[in-house]
C-alpha cells in the first residue's frame, strides 16, 4: 500500500463524521483495555484467595483464632475472608444475647454473611457491563461510519465524469476503516466479558458454598452448647 493509501492518511482525509466515529471507537477500545487488565487480575486474585482461605479454614484452625487474625490484620478483610469475619462476628454477638434462640442466631448470621457476599460480588462485577455495551454497539457504530463514508464518496463521484478505481478506492477504504476499528474494539470486549461472567459465577459459587458450610459448622456448635448447658 503506497503512502497515499496509508491508514493514517486515509483517516486524516476522511470526513468529520467518520473521524468522530473512529475517535469514539478508539476511546472505547482504550477504556475497555483499561478495564480488562485490572479486572482480569482482580477476579483471578479473588478466586485464588478464596481457595487459599478455604484450605486454611478446613485445616483445623480454631475459628476464634482465625477471626482474631483477620480482624487485627493490617489490611481489612476482603472477599471470602470478609464473609467469614462478618458471619463469625454476628454469630458471637447474637450468641451473647440472653435468651436468643438458635434459629434466631443462625438467621442473623446468615443474613450478615449474605450481605457481605453481595457487596463483594458487587465490587467484582463493577464496570463489567461496560464491556457488554462496547461489544454490542461498536460494530454498529463502525458500520454507521462506513455507510456515511461510502455515501459521501458516491455523492462526490457523481459530480465527476470519469470514474476509475484509483478515484473510488480511497473513499471506500477510509469508510471501511471505521468498520475494522469497530470490530477491533468489539471482539476483545465480547471475549473478556464472557470470560469475566464465567469467573464471577465461579467466585460467587465459592462464596455461597462457604456460607452453607460455615452455617453447618456454627449450627452444630449451637446444638453442642445447648446440650452442655
Amino acid at each position: 500500500m503506497n503512502e497515499q493509501l496509508s491508514i493514517i492518511q486515509l483517516v486524516m482525509e476522511a470526513s468529520l463524521v467518520v473521524q468522530l466515529v473512529i475517535g469514539l471507537l478508539i476511546v472505547a477500545s482504550v477504556f475497555s483495555w483499561g478495564l480488562i487488565i485490572p479486572k482480569y487480575r482482580m477476579l483471578g486474585r479473588a478466586k485464588r484467595k478464596a481457595n487459599a482461605f478455604e484450605e486454611r479454614f478446613w485445616s483445623g484452625v480454631e475459628l476464634s483464632k482465625l477471626f482474631s487474625e483477620l480482624n487485627h490484620a493490617p489490611k481489612p478483610a476482603t472477599g471470602i475472608e470478609r464473609i467469614f469475619v462478618s458471619g463469625f462476628k454476628e454469630f458471637v454477638r447474637l450468641k451473647k444475647q440472653g435468651g436468643a434462640s438458635p434459629q434466631y442466631i443462625m438467621d442473623g448470621t446468615t443474613r450478615s454473611m449474605k450481605v457481605a457476599a453481595s457487596r463483594e460480588v458487587e465490587s467484582l462485577e463493577s464496570h463489567i457491563p461496560f464491556l457488554a455495551t462496547v461489544g454490542s454497539t461498536s460494530p454498529y457504530v463502525g458500520l454507521f461510519g462506513t455507510v456515511w463514508g461510502i455515501m459521501n464518496s458516491f455523492i462526490a463521484l457523481g459530480a465527476q465524469k470519469h470514474v476509475t478505481l484509483a478515484t473510488v478506492a480511497p473513499g471506500i477504504a477510509e469508510a471501511l476503516i471505521a468498520t475494522a476499528i469497530g470490530l477491533f474494539a468489539a471482539i476483545p470486549a465480547v471475549i473478556f466479558y464472557n470470560k469475566f461472567v464465567v469467573q464471577l459465577e465461579q467466585v460467587e459459587t465459592l462464596y455461597e458454598n462457604f456460607i452453607d458450610e460455615f452455617n453447618s459448622i456454627l449450627h452444630r456448635q449451637l446444638h453442642v452448647t445447648a446440650r452442655q448447658s
